[in-house]
């Protein structure tokens, strides 16, 4: 326990007031910090500018929740290394081995857990490889994607926004990046969507591991112009093993992050009067709610685990080398100390895609990504509105993220659109068939192990 955890007064709710979490350490986890996490960050503050947390059961991490010390964090690499090796309380044997937050902290052969010269190699691979995406093909596809996945649900009138439209948006944008054959691409789609949904987390996690040593194996003998082969073919000279790590990488914080963002966003636009009482179809209006979303409801709320490489000072709280340093994302951009201010910096100076030399490098495609899909949506379905009151949506537990657990929505039931090649778009809306190019039939609706196949199948209408 750090000196500065003696605050009293934890947020209403919080298993603290009855002696909840382990030594007095606030816990991340529960019903209550997933209802209302900005009241755990409030309290938090009370002990400086870091404090003791508990991200579940055995598991204890020091939370980063001031600005200017999340900046020093993310930006001093030399002090605050990303290797999770160098993790004291897991070498010692004091993280349950089986503990649900494992998967996120646990070390892998990539950018994210690298430092030094490692990860300037892994860093530049996969930036310069992201940097080939043609901006212009990837808001095709994303339209694309949008009118296929609408088609699913449009003659019914309601749908969950999240599960059958944000998640799938996501996943099937990046088998495209990465160049999925079918077969490959539905593995892919269906053992990330399992490992959401929590379902056989262990064979998920296999499976996918074994579905993306295929697309490399494919790639080697088969290159072509998709991320995928650009890593490949990279001067790093990436392994196997290295290239499925970085693919790994990409496809989780590329993939659940963003179908966040637009659920979140989405929630702001369909429930929020500053946004639901003008036209949704506002390209300005989507960008205004991704913004508050990124500053007040980070999609990626807490996480960043940094590892101090020496006993350091942090604003007066007492670090030891080896510690579980943390950095709450949500919490930093929340800062009372930005209060006066925050809304004059530029867009960009949330920290919401982190900071410094571990920054996100997909930030720029995956809000392309969320922008797109959104206003695709909106075009749609332009009287779509939540089911239930917002107060009565769930958010997901978990330390990590801010997540809903669905987003029920209604709208006036649509006949499906015909394919990319019989639609009609102008200035990114699709207008009036003519008569010859009237709609085609919708197929029925794919089983989730043939998602990205029964798509492609769908574009080559």
């Amino acid at each position: 326990m750090h000196p500065h955890s003696d605050a009293q007064n934890p947020p209403p709710g919080c298993p603290a007031h009855d002696g909840g979490g382990d030594g007095g350490r606030i816990p991340l986890h529960g019903p209550e910090f997933a209802a209302d996490p900005q009241a755990f960050y409030e309290h938090l503050r009370k002990y400086g500018p870091a404090a003791d947390v508990e991200l579940a059961p055995g598991v204890d991490a020091v939370l980063v929740t001031e600005y200017a010390a999340a900046l020093k964090v993310l930006q001093n690499t030399d002090l605050f290394a990303r290797d999770s090796r160098r993790w004291r309380a897991l070498n010692d044997g004091e993280v349950p081995p089986n503990s649900p937050v494992l998967p996120m902290l646990a070390y892998r052969p990539n950018c994210l857990f690298s430092d030094g010269a490692e990860h300037m190699r892994l860093r530049q691979a996969v930036t310069d490889s992201l940097a080939r995406v043609d901006t212009h093909r990837l808001s095709r596809h994303v339209e694309h994607v949008s009118a296929y996945l609408v088609n699913q649900f449009c003659e019914r009138g309601t749908a969950d926004l999240l599960a059958e439209y944000a998640k799938l948006v996501s996943l099937l944008v990046f088998n495209e990046l990465f160049g999925c054959p079918a077969d490959i691409g539905d593995r892919l789609v269906s053992a990330m969507s399992d490992m959401f949904d929590g379902v056989n987390a262990e064979e998920a996690n296999a499976e996918l591991t074994q579905s993306l040593l295929s697309l490399v194996t494919l790639k080697r003998r088969q290159p072509d112009e998709d991320v995928t082969s650009w890593l490949m073919r990279h001067h790093a000279g990436l392994s196997d093993e290295e290239m499925v790590h970085q693919l790994v990488t990409l496809l989780g914080g590329g993939t659940a992050p963003t179908q966040n963002l637009i659920v979140n966003a989405m929630r702001l636009l369909l429930a929020d009067e500053r946004y639901s009482g003008g036209h949704h179809g506002a390209g300005l209006l989507v960008e205004d709610a991704i913004n508050e979303v990124l500053w007040n409801s980070p999609p990626l709320a807490n996480y960043a685990a940094h590892y101090p490489t020496r006993d350091v000072d942090l604003g007066g709280v007492p670090l030891q080398a080896g510690d579980l340093v943390m950095v709450s994302f949500a919490a930093a951009n929340t800062d009372p100390a930005l209060s006066a201010s925050r809304y004059t910096f530029s867009k960009r100076a949330h920290l919401a895609w982190g900071a410094g030399p571990h920054a996100c490098p997909a930030k720029d495609p995956a809000q392309l990504i969320a922008v797109t899909a959104i206003e695709k949506l909106l075009n749609r379905l332009p009287d779509v509105e939540l089911a239930v009151p917002a107060d009565l949506l769930v958010w997901r537990q978990g330390a990590f993220h801010r997540a809903l657990q669905s987003l029920p929505a209604r709208f006036a039931p649509s006949r499906p659109e015909g394919s990319p090649a019989n639609s009609v778009w102008r200035d990114g809306v699709r207008v009036a068939p003519t008569a010859a190019s009237a709609p085609a039939a919708p197929p029925e609706k794919p089983a989730k192990s043939s998602w990205w196949s029964t798509f492609l199948s769908w574009r080559r209408q």
